[in-house]
């Protein structure tokens, strides 16, 4: 699927895996809050300090991935027994925001996405916390790219991109 599709899936789903790679050379992947505000910016909020930091220090590229609609099912024409989803892929470099309204207006897009009904207390939650709030910018070096399996009301497999 396109990355149009990809997107689309990365912004529907409840969280989307980031995966690093440590100074060691080993993997450290996390499901984390992302919110996207363009075609390949994302950002993500953490502690001051901790593995995803040391992570980006030593290795900023990192890889995210996401699922949604996923739902096990029976294959309608042949009852094999099959999954039903939506996934998005992208690879990308991680970086740390510093400068301070980048970071306020990431933060503001990180709560507009997962709690758009209480934007009314973003100022005092920005005054509260953000000299000890993280910011981290990951911007996909590749377009996104998805998949999928998912079936048409008549039961066949909608296939190569084919939308109903």
């Amino acid at each position: 699927m396109d990355a149009a599709f990809a997107l689309e899936v990365f912004d529907k789903a409840p969280y989307i895996t980031v995966s690093f790679t440590r100074a060691d050379g080993t993997p450290y992947g996390v499901p984390l809050s992302l919110a996207r505000t363009d075609e390949k910016t994302f950002y993500f909020h953490c502690a001051l300090e901790g593995d995803k930091l040391d992570c980006i220090a030593a290795n900023p590229k990192v890889a995210l991935s996401a699922v949604t609609k996923c739902a096990p099912t029976v294959g309608p024409k042949d009852g094999s027994f099959t999954l039903q989803y939506k996934s998005a892929m992208a690879v990308g470099k991680a970086e740390m925001v510093t400068d301070r309204d980048q970071k306020i207006e990431a933060l503001r897009a990180i709560c507009q996405r997962f709690l758009p009904k209480h934007m009314n207390a973003f100022d005092d939650a920005i005054a509260r916390s953000l000299e000890r709030t993280a910011v981290v910018k990951i911007t996909l070096t590749k377009p996104p790219t998805g998949k999928r399996k998912q079936y048409d009301k008549q039961g066949e497999e909608m296939k190569y991109g084919r939308m109903e």
